[in-house]
């Protein structure tokens, strides 16, 4: 999110304690979480708080640890109505330097996804708000529905053509149709 990140959620790697947890509690305000909300697509965020710590792991890790809460309104991709969502969701992010990662050798080439999502390269800074952001955008559902809404089929055409429906796009629909009709040619 661009420049909605205060200060106070953005920790210096240097300045933080080697030895002991730092705690932290996010609570957007009404702006914020109207920008949040306008940036990740939704309508609206009711409700907005991210509460964890953030622990000194080995010589040059760090891992953080907190809950998300959130109450996210959204539209119905069926009928266009608020949806809205209830979100609480534990989220985990390890930070190590970035050659424990594994990065690929050459740019551009093709890498398998690793298996522990929670690896995070570690720079000077921790934005909190940016992991907020993101846990948030991975927990929203991506097509919100409306208890009872059901996508039925559309047909549209202009006038005096016949419409084309979803199972005349169905490359195999008709083969068992013409097989039977080719069996009693045959017959």
């Amino acid at each position: 999110m661009t420049n909605s990140a205060s200060q106070s959620h953005r920790l210096r790697v240097a300045d933080l304690p080697q030895r002991r947890e730092t705690a932290f509690l996010i609570e957007p305000g009404a702006a914020s979480r109207e920008a949040i909300a306008g940036e990740l697509g939704a309508e609206a965020l009711r409700k907005l708080r991210f509460e964890g710590s953030l622990a000194p792991r080995g010589k040059s890790g760090w891992e953080l640890k907190a809950t998300l809460g959130a109450t996210a309104v959204q539209s119905c991709i069926v009928t266009l109505e608020p949806v809205t969502t209830r979100i609480d969701t534990t989220v985990l992010r390890r930070f190590v330097p970035e050659e424990h990662l594994g990065t690929p050798e050459v740019a551009g080439a093709e890498t398998e996804m690793p298996e522990d999502d929670s690896l995070e390269p570690l720079g000077d800074v921790i934005d909190l708000e940016a992991v907020m952001i993101e846990a948030l955008s991975l927990a929203l559902p991506s097509y919100p529905r409306a208890d009872g809404a059901a996508l039925d089929e559309a047909v549209f055409a202009e006038d005096g053509t016949e419409p084309l429906r979803d199972a005349d796009l169905k490359p195999f629909a008709g083969l068992a149709a013409l097989r039977d009709k080719l069996q009693d040619k045959g017959e």
